[in-house]
C-alpha cells in the first residue's frame, strides 16, 4: 500500500492546479432532482450513446453514434458484424446500470468480475471467460479508425500474477477512499493505468476501466459525469491517451514510478468533461434544464433589478417554497446573488 501512495505523492503543481479546477466546477453542477428531470433524463440518454459509439470505437468497433442509437432503439442493421453490435449493446446497457444505480455498487473484485460479465453477456465469441481473470497471456494493442489492429503498446501483467495484484489493487483503492487522505481523482487515476497495466481479463480492459471511472467519479461526489461523455473525450485524444498510458505503465512495479504523464492526460479529459458539463449551465441552455417553476422565477429576476421573495411570489404565482427552491438551485448554479440579510434579503440577477 505504501508504494501505492508514493506513486502519487509529490506531484507536479500543474496536476493539483487541474484538480482545484475540476472540483471548482463539481462545486457549481447541481445534481438530478432539483433541475428538470425530463431535460436531465435526454441528456442521460444522449451521453449514452455517445459514450457507447466512443469507448466501443476505441477497441475497434464500427458504430457511429447514429449507428448506436439505431441499435438501442431495435431498428434492424444488417450491414454491421454481430460481433460489433454485440459489444456496443452490453457497454450501453451496463452503463445505463451504473448511471441509474451507482450508489448501490460496491467496489469489490467480485463486482469487477461480475461488471465485466454484463460487459461481455452478448458477446458470443468471449462466453467462456466473461467475469473471470484470464488464463492466458495478453496484450494492449492500439486500433486505428478502421478497427484494424496497428500494433502491440505493451505486455502486460502474467496470468499467474494476475489475481494477486488484482487483490491488492482492490484493496488498496478502497482502502484509500475510505481513509480520504488522498485526493479521489488520483485514486481513481491511479487504480486505472494499474487496472489497465494488469490487464485482468482476457478482453473488454479498456471498457470495464472506462465504466469503473464513470461508477468511481459518480461514487466521489462528481455528479455531472452522465451529462458529459468521458469515453467521447478519451476518443478525441485517443494517441495522446495511448501514449500517457505507456509512459505511465512502464515504470509500475520498479523502484521509479512515474505515472504523472498518465494522472496529467486523466485529469485534463476530467476537467474538459467538467467544463462541457457547466456549459450547460449557460444562459443559452438553462432554460432546458430548469423546472417550468424555476423558469418563471429566473424569467421574472431577469426583467427586474432586484426583488425579495415575496415579491417574486405574487409576480409569478409560484408557491414560497417552491420559490425558495428556485433561489436556491439559481444561487448554485452563479445565476442570481442575494442582497442583505433577513428581512431585507433580496436578490438580482448576476
Amino acid at each position: 500500500m505504501e508504494q501505492r501512495d508514493k506513486r502519487i505523492s509529490n506531484l507536479p503543481e500543474r496536476l493539483w492546479t487541474l484538480i482545484n479546477q475540476i472540483d471548482e466546477l463539481k462545486g457549481r453542477w447541481v445534481g438530478g432532482a432539483k433541475l428538470n428531470p425530463q431535460a436531465l433524463g435526454r441528456l442521460k440518454r444522449s451521453v449514452l450513446v455517445t459514450s457507447t459509439g466512443a469507448s466501443t470505437r476505441i477497441e475497434g468497433v464500427k458504430l457511429s453514434d447514429e449507428d448506436v442509437e439505431k441499435l438501442m432503439r431495435g431498428l434492424a442493421m444488417t450491414k454491421f458484424a454481430d460481433r460489433d453490435k454485440q459489444e456496443v449493446r452490453g457497454y450501453y446497457e451496463l452503463l445505463e446500470n451504473v448511471f441509474d444505480s451507482w450508489k448501490h455498487i460496491p467496489f469489490t473484485e467480485s463486482t469487477i468480475k461480475h461488471l465485466h460479465k454484463e460487459l461481455l453477456k452478448y458477446a458470443e465469441k468471449d462466453e467462456r471467460h466473461r467475469g473471470e481473470y484470464k488464463k492466458t497471456e495478453n496484450a494492449v494493442e492500439m486500433f486505428d479508425e478502421t478497427g484494424k489492429s496497428v500494433g502491440v503498446i505493451f505486455a502486460t501483467t502474467p496470468a499467474y500474477l494476475t489475481p494477486k495484484r488484482m487483490q491488492e489493487l482492490v484493496d488498496w483503492t478502497r482502502y484509500a477512499l475510505a481513509r480520504a487522505k488522498i485526493h479521489p481523482l488520483l485514486i481513481i487515476g491511479s487504480l486505472i493505468v494499474e487496472f489497465l497495466a494488469i490487464h485482468p481479463f482476457q478482453d473488454g480492459n479498456g471498457r470495464l476501466a472506462r465504466i469503473l471511472t464513470n461508477l468511481l467519479m459518480l461514487q466521489a461526489g462528481y455528479a455531472y459525469v452522465p451529462y458529459a461523455s468521458h469515453e467521447k473525450f478519451v476518443e478525441d485524444n485517443k494517441a495522446e491517451y495511448y501514449v500517457a498510458l505507456r509512459r505511465g505503465q512502464k515504470t509500475l512495479w520498479t523502484d521509479r514510478e512515474d505515472v504523472t504523464p498518465w494522472l496529467e492526460f486523466f485529469l485534463t479529459v476530467s476537467l474538459a468533461q467538467a467544463k462541457q458539463a457547466i456549459e450547460l449551465l449557460s444562459h443559452e441552455n438553462i432554460e432546458r434544464i430548469l423546472s417550468p417553476k424555476q423558469l418563471a422565477v429566473w424569467r421574472h429576476l431577469e426583467t427586474v433589478a432586484e426583488a425579495t421573495p415575496g415579491e417574486i411570489v405574487k409576480a409569478t404565482k409560484v408557491a414560497r417554497p417552491t420559490v425558495s427552491q428556485a433561489i436556491d438551485v439559481l444561487m448554485r448554479l452563479k445565476k442570481i446573488e442575494r442582497i442583505g440579510q433577513g428581512r431585507t434579503t433580496r436578490y438580482k440577477k448576476v
